[in-house]
């Protein structure tokens, strides 16, 4: 007998709970028309800012000093000169505004400029109250201990600036300065990174190195051999230290632009070289091969090349090239030899767990077979990419969604009371700047997170998405620990016209708003660095060449709207699907990095797995931007009522690519 009673109480109860939501919803939502007129000042602030007007500061300082905006004038004031600013007046500063986000900002600004001028007297005496450094921040708080005495702290930064070759910052390239004199390092530490920043060119970082190790290197020599490394090589001694780092820096510069002519200087040097200058020249070679693909293709001697240079210790970086070239071509006991060559934290990422697992549930021994099934469970306990990709491995359904958590009237009372999230909400409210709204946003959702206040970051992504502020809803539901809400998680805004168009060129809608979501979080004013605006981040070139074949004028003002830029998206998207074989992760690759890169990236022999596939692309950018579609597209297929999802079919087999042109931009 169907209980009546208790249905109409929980009813009851669901119509308060959504009235009590309600009513708080609406303070919140109305907060900035509530708190002083004076919020709207923070624009004319900024701009006095800008100007240099610092009379004018001092006025808006006063008219705000009840808005929830107060901290932003004085911010700026003292950000007009900080280096000059007194560790007090910071200090002042952020005992008025407590864990305020634009205080922690001015607190990594002022520490960073301190360190910069090498006033460590001052960043010493507020840098315990910084508490979530960025790395630049992190590099300027080691090198505030190390010169305080505590030189330790240099070496928990030693994977991020010792052997990297990417761009640093100047505070980070202090900090590997410093490591270079320091005792922490031995003379075999120091080796290394010259060896690693003569591979990749980076002179003037070597040259300090090559000092101190009492290897006198000479530029204008260098300059020489870069410009003919073949002719160096024909008769190069090998007899002191500095000969070996000339011929290493010689066989990386040939190898850039010639790895056959390199391999075989190798294997004509190889009965002379010592034995450590010969396994670095095949790493050299190996890392010119593995991270040019895009000019010289997957070359599957690169392993052999790899496998060769082992007696050397790897950076993290050569490990991962090592790494992902043996998944490429499926050589699983050379990755293994690579995730062995990582740092411990770099072996643990979720990433190296997974193929890890791959890798070693390729051997037939059921012990084997034991140890991939327990990292796969690990990994299987959460739902992104590598975790759906282990559900798929231990035959795990992933056919339903955890339950829905609807905010209470106490998490939305909490909400409208949280300063941090009335400040975003203000400045959202006067159309501030990205840079200041996300920025309050992001603090206050991580100090829910780390207040594990899960309620609060539901009812805060429920008030962002009432008022369509959709990538910091997307954002805060994210970032809940227990309680979840899938559906603030995967929004589906515009999703009649999305359904549309997606349908009417027969592409599944989950997909698409899986790339949607990771194209711009479905905001429709969003704009990248190159010029791709919209929903779907139509570059103006292929909307123009989109509008011609649908014989449409090509306007570029049509970027900006919504309904013909999910029209001309989906349509480019099925297009360049069709011309890669209607495999979708050729087309996500494509429509992020092009067609004709997608279909450069295609194995030549025989298909490949997806996941292989996918991990093997060059582009570090492509390669997370196609993990992260896929993820989205098997979460929006529940949401869309699909039926059980599984990844692995959803991204199939990378078939050889076809004989036929892409055709199109």
């Amino acid at each position: 007998m169907p209980n009546y009673l208790g249905d109409r109480i929980s009813k009851l109860e669901l119509a308060i709970r959504i009235s009590a939501g309600s009513t708080l919803l609406a303070c919140v939502i109305s907060a900035s028309s509530q708190t002083q007129a004076a919020d709207s000042d923070f624009l004319a602030a900024q701009r006095a800012a800008k100007s240099g007007n610092l009379t004018a500061l001092d006025m808006y300082r006063q008219q705000m000093q009840d808005s929830v905006l107060a901290p932003y004038p004085e911010y700026w004031q003292l950000n007009n000169n900080l280096v000059t600013q007194s560790p007090s007046a910071i200090s002042s500063f952020l005992d008025r505004y407590p864990n305020a986000a634009i205080g922690e900002k001015l607190l990594g600004d002022y520490i960073e400029a301190k360190a910069r001028a090498g006033d460590f007297a001052a960043t010493k005496q507020l840098a315990s109250r910084l508490t979530n450094p960025d790395a630049n921040e992190n590099c300027a708080l080691a090198l505030t201990n190390a010169a305080n005495g505590d030189i330790l702290t240099l070496s928990a930064l030693r994977a991020d600036v010792w052997l990297t070759t990417s761009k640093i910052t100047d505070l980070c390239a202090a900090v590997a300065d410093q490591l270079l004199i320091s005792p922490l390092m031995t003379d075999d530490d120091r080796i290394q990174r010259l060896r690693t920043l003569l591979r990749a060119g980076q002179v003037s970082r070597a040259l300090p190195v090559a000092s101190r190790l009492n290897i006198p290197l000479d530029s204008s020599k260098l300059a020489s051999i870069a410009a003919s490394p073949s002719v160096y090589l024909v008769d190069a001694p090998d007899a002191t230290l500095q000969d070996q780092m000339y011929y290493l820096y010689a066989i990386a510069r040939l190898a850039s632009d010639n790895p056959d002519a390199a391999n075989s200087q190798l294997t004509r040097d190889q009965n002379r070289l010592p034995d450590a200058t010969l396994q670095y020249g095949y790493r050299i070679l190996a890392m010119s091969v593995a991270t040019n693909t895009n000019k010289n293709g997957f070359d599957q001697r690169a392993i052999t090349w790899f496998n060769r240079s082992i007696g050397i210790g790897f950076s993290d970086e050569e490990a991962e090239a090592f790494a992902r070239v043996s998944i490429r071509f499926s050589d699983w006991n050379s990755l293994i030899r690579a995730l062995d060559g990582m740092s411990i934290a770099k072996e643990n990422e979720r990433v190296w767990r997974y193929w890890f697992a791959r890798a070693t549930e390729q051997r037939p021994d059921p012990q084997a077979q034991q140890v991939a099934k327990t990292f796969y469970t690990a990994l299987a306990t959460d739902d992104d990419y590598y975790g759906l990709l282990s559900r798929d491995k231990l035959g795990l359904n992933f056919n339903q969604l955890p339950p829905a958590y609807s905010p209470s009237a106490a998490d939305y009372q909490r909400l409208k009371n949280d300063i941090h999230f009335q400040r975003a909400f203000t400045l959202h409210s006067i159309n501030a700047d990205a840079e200041f709204t996300n920025r309050e946003w992001n603090w206050a959702v991580r100090q829910g997170y780390l207040t594990h206040d899960d309620g609060l970051l539901i009812a805060a992504a429920t008030q962002a998405n009432q008022i369509s502020w959709f990538d910091r809803a997307v954002y805060a539901a994210e970032r809940t620990t227990k309680l979840r809400n899938d559906n603030l998680r995967y929004l589906t805004p515009f999703r009649d016209l999305t359904e549309h168009y997606s349908l009417k060129v027969g592409l599944d809608p989950a997909w698409v708003y899986g790339l949607i979501r990771q194209e711009s979080r479905f905001l429709i004013k969003a704009r990248s660095n190159v010029g791709a605006g919209g929903l779907m981040q139509v570059m103006p070139s292929t909307a123009q060449w989109v509008a011609k074949r649908m014989g449409e004028r090509y306007d570029s003002a049509q970027l900006s709207d919504m309904e013909t830029n999910i029209r001309y998206g989906t349509f480019y998207l099925n297009h360049i699907y069709g011309e890669l074989g209607s495999q979708p992760v050729l087309a996500t690759a494509g429509y992020n990095a092009g067609p004709l890169r997608a279909k450069r990236w295609q194995p030549d022999n025989a298909p490949l797995a997806a996941d292989q596939y996918a991990e093997t692309i060059p582009f570090s950018e492509t390669r997370n931007y196609v993990k992260q579609v896929m993820t989205n597209a098997v979460h929006y297929g529940l949401i869309f009522n699909q039926g059980g999802q599984s990844i692995t079919k959803r991204m199939g087999t990378i078939p050889t690519p076809n004989n036929q042109d892409i055709v199109g931009p």
